[in-house]
């Protein structure tokens, strides 16, 4: 209950209402890339400098594997659920799979906020996880969408390399080496504008957000409600996963609620753009609907805070 009336929370929540109301509340779209950087800049950077700290240990190695072998992994329960229940070809299918089976930055940074609010501390060495997660599950749900096509896909290479360009991409992972080189000492003469704006920030985000996926809701009608249904379940059962695998393999209950928020979320920045991009005849609108105006909601009104409840139980 905490978790679900922080400012943040609320504020995605207000923007959310506002949408679907039809307000005309807006942020202008400057001002949200402006938010954005500023949110991946912060995060990649004190995610390096407690790496700094800590150095390179086994948890590390076991959490990237982990992110990794997930990342290659969740694409096919989604492509099959999607395909078998939610009646959607080969194609689609296979776009959704790309989606569910990568990570939302956005969804990973409200997650460790949360938790960090909460007292619950998250090992730096998350943001590099993130970064591994993003890339193959794209790749593996444009194989499954073109594997029986005639069609041959484009290299997987060219793929890689588009997403790895993505801009949250590069700046988790430009700040993340930052903060590993400048350590706490380089850290602190920028410490109050990377730590303490940081939770402000964070809610002007979240309104911008709210006010976005509500609109996706209510200027888009292809997703259907058995649709909207497998959004959700594919975000339970996922973060599920995630968590269990997370404790299995020895993380402390943050880091292993991280991975659940990474593992439970979906991609709506890197997947959308690789899918218009090498699956022209796949309408992008209904993978980014189930995904940005379904699972993310879900996410940040109900995932978040239930996953915050069980890292301080297990804390």
């Amino acid at each position: 209950m905490q978790s679900l009336l922080s400012p943040a929370i609320l504020f995605f929540a207000l923007g959310l209402l506002a949408a679907l109301a039809r307000s005309n509340l807006q942020i202008p779209e400057a001002i949200g890339k402006a938010l954005a950087i500023y949110l991946m800049a912060a995060i990649g950077l004190k995610g390096g400098v407690q790496v700094s700290q800590n150095g390179l240990t086994p948890e590390l190695f076991l959490a990237g594997f982990a992110g990794l072998a997930l990342s290659l992994l969740l694409p096919f329960p989604a492509y099959w659920s999607v395909r078998r229940l939610g009646g959607l070809d080969r194609m689609n299918a296979g776009a959704v799979a790309a989606h569910y089976g990568s990570v939302s930055v956005v969804t990973f940074v409200t997650g460790v906020a949360a938790l960090e609010a909460a007292g619950i501390e998250v090992a730096g060495f998350m943001v590099a996880v993130l970064a591994l997660m993003e890339a193959p599950a794209i790749l593996v749900g444009l194989w499954l969408a073109r594997r029986a096509s005639s069609t041959k896909a484009h290299a997987l290479g060219h793929h890689l390399s588009h997403t790895l360009r993505d801009g949250s991409i590069l700046l988790l992972v430009g700040g993340f080496i930052i903060g590993l080189v400048a350590g706490r000492t380089g850290f602190e003469p920028v410490r109050p504008v990377f730590e303490g704006a940081f939770g402000g920030i964070l809610c002007l985000f979240l309104l911008d957000m709210g006010l976005v996926a509500g609109r996706h809701l209510t200027g888009n009608g292809s997703v259907s409600p058995r649709l909207v249904a497998l959004a959700i379940a594919l975000a339970i059962t996922n973060g599920m996963v995630g968590l269990l695998i997370g404790m299995g393999i020895g993380l402390d209950a943050g880091s292993a609620a991280a991975l659940a928020t990474l593992a439970g979320s979906a991609s709506y920045i890197a997947a959308p753009a690789a899918i218009r991009m090498a699956l022209p005849e796949v309408d992008p609108g209904m993978p980014l609907t189930m995904s940005l105006a379904v699972t993310f909601p879900f996410n940040v009104l109900v995932g978040i805070p239930v996953l915050t409840a069980v890292a301080g139980r297990l804390t």
